[in-house]
């Protein structure tokens, strides 16, 4: 079999824990696609470059588990013909299968590879009833010969049922769609009478065609076989890892699941590298704030905390922190929960709680390293502040998390974890705090006048300054119609010095302490509300994003 002949929807399964799963062949779709239209021309084999539509006649020619196989679409009936839409017009083999398998003389042309892969989903996607052909044409419309029990399947029938080829394809068809759509986790979710499937796109969850119920064990199961988790155990959270590659990039998935009332919730987080951009204009940084952020990441010691609530981006742009300063002549370590990404050059630990390696005893054991930067993933305890803080007054630089509303917060809740405010004020050099709001999607922003809705919820003050307009997201097809595609952040950042350096030694309340702020200092609300301005996004995404972090100054 070439490498034009691999199925990209084929996972090659191995059930021991880092299995490495293959999507595609070395070289990338996009490439594969020239080659073979480079050569079906040559041959005068028809290519489409635009969608067509395809009548549920025809397209039932063709049984799903077969078109998914052999990456074919029928498309059309021609003068007794069969027209296939195909990913490799110059597979005969599969051709000649369509024509035995129909009994009809077939014309093979080719398609883009994504309008093929998008009617290859309109078609054989992942709607209920489709899912249910996949599987035998079973539905939960079959009543009492269908067993909801779940406790009523045996280990042995749900590896099974997980093995089966086309719930195989299935689950390969949810990922690769969940991949395509920028999906950073992929949420699967039991229900008395029903199983959801949801996507999380740029922050905000999208709910999709749901499976049939009965699917529930297999399709739970068959992801658990992936991750390497133990599939007998029901009733235990287990945590796994499914790596593989598609279109010629590594991706992982960190795979949790829980038991619930009606069976396993399980949750898949996309971990695409190439998507990864560390970079602070790309994380929407202003370049004010970065050349603050450059002095104190240049500082031989001491502490600098990134916080916001889980999902704020926060490791992200500790990551970015990292690529900037690093160098051959610094020695940099992390200790993380889990290592979501890897960093060339940088000495990376995972937590392993089950093993005794927690944050608190890893970051003793890094000192021992000699390093000169260290990555705490998160301050969760008292201990691990107090090693932190030991950790900066003897000649490090300590970049960590916590989770706190607003940056000013974060002094609070050092104190509480039991470290003295006076070492606090010594130690810590910088307070980033974050979130994350939706990007307008560039295709189809447009300025309209300011609706009555969005003026009352805003200050005054800030209305002023939009002289009237606003931007906002159309939608269109590039965002799925939503209005918005991509992310960027809203930042503040508070430097330590001066007169909130003496208020946090003398044990001043937080409220107290915003009165120290130095009048340059910008909050992530006022950051956001300057991008809503300049088109980048709007103001209820920043409202939505921001409506937390603004108690202490109102």
């Amino acid at each position: 079999m070439t490498d034009m002949d691999r199925d990209p929807t084929e996972f090659d399964h191995d059930s021991g824990e880092e299995a490495e799963k293959t999507l595609t062949a070395s070289r990338t779709i996009d490439e594969q696609a020239a080659a073979i239209r480079e050569r079906a021309n040559l041959l005068g084999i028809h290519w489409h470059e635009r969608p067509v539509q395809a009548d549920a006649d025809t397209i039932a020619l063709v049984d799903p588990e077969v078109a998914v196989r052999l990456r074919i679409v029928p498309i059309d009936r021609r003068d007794s013909t069969l027209v296939l839409a195909m990913f490799d017009p110059l597979d005969t083999d599969a051709a000649d299968e369509i024509a035995v398998l129909t009994g009809i003389p077939v014309q093979r042309e080719g398609m883009e590879p994504a309008i093929f892969a998008e009617l290859l989903r309109q078609h054989y996607g992942t709607t209920a009833s489709k899912m249910a052909d996949l599987l035998g044409g079973q539905t939960d419309a079959d009543g009492d010969d269908l067993e909801h029990n779940l406790d009523a399947f045996e280990t042995d029938d749900i590896h099974r049922m997980a093995e089966e080829p086309t719930l195989v394809n299935l689950v390969n068809l949810v990922l690769i769609e969940a991949i395509q759509s920028r999906t950073s986790d992929v949420h699967v979710e039991p229900f008395e009478t029903e199983l959801t499937v949801r996507y999380r796109i740029d922050g905000v969850l999208h709910m999709q065609p749901p499976p049939p119920k009965h699917l529930q064990p297999a399709l739970i199961g068959r992801i658990k076989i992936m991750a390497g988790m133990n599939i007998a155990e029901r009733y235990i959270p287990q945590d796994g890892k499914i790596s593989l590659r598609y279109e010629g990039r590594k991706i992982d998935i960190r795979v949790s699941t829980v038991p619930t009332l009606y069976g396993e919730s399980v949750v898949m987080r996309i971990l695409d590298k190439s998507q990864l951009r560390l970079d602070f204009n790309t994380l929407g940084i202003r370049p004010e704030l970065q050349a603050s952020m450059d002095d104190l990441l240049a500082k031989p010691h001491g502490i600098l905390l990134n916080t916001g609530p889980t999902g704020s981006g926060k490791t992200t742009t500790l990551y970015a922190s990292l690529t900037r300063i690093f160098d051959a002549t610094k020695k940099i370590i992390t200790i993380e929960d889990p290592v979501e990404y890897e960093l060339q050059g940088i000495n990376q630990i995972p937590v392993n709680a089950k093993r005794g390696l927690t944050f608190a005893s890893g970051l003793r054991s890094i000192l021992r390293q000699d390093p000169d930067i260290v990555l705490v993933g998160e301050i969760r305890d008292g201990e691990t502040a107090e090693i932190a803080i030991r950790s900066a007054l003897t000649g490090h630089l300590i970049l960590s998390t916590l989770h706190t509303n607003d940056a000013i917060s974060s002094i609070g809740r050092l104190v509480d974890m039991g470290t003295e405010p006076y070492l606090v004020a010594s130690v810590l050099e910088g307070l980033l705090a974050q979130r994350l709001g939706r990007r307008i999607c560039d295709h189809c922003k447009t300025q309209v006048p300011m609706p009555d809705d969005i003026a009352s919820r805003i200050r005054s003050e800030e209305v002023a300054t939009f002289g009237g307009q606003v931007w906002v997201g159309q939608g269109c097809d590039k965002c799925n119609n939503s209005g918005y595609r991509g992310r960027v952040g809203f930042f503040e950042l508070l430097r330590i010095q001066g007169n909130l350096r003496r208020a946090i030694a003398d044990g001043a309340a937080s409220a107290d302490m915003a009165e120290a702020l130095p009048e340059s200092f910008r909050t992530m609300r006022q950051d956001g509300m300057d991008r809503a301005r300049e088109g980048v996004t709007t103001v209820p995404e920043v409202l939505r994003a921001t409506q937390d972090a603004e108690e202490i100054f109102d």
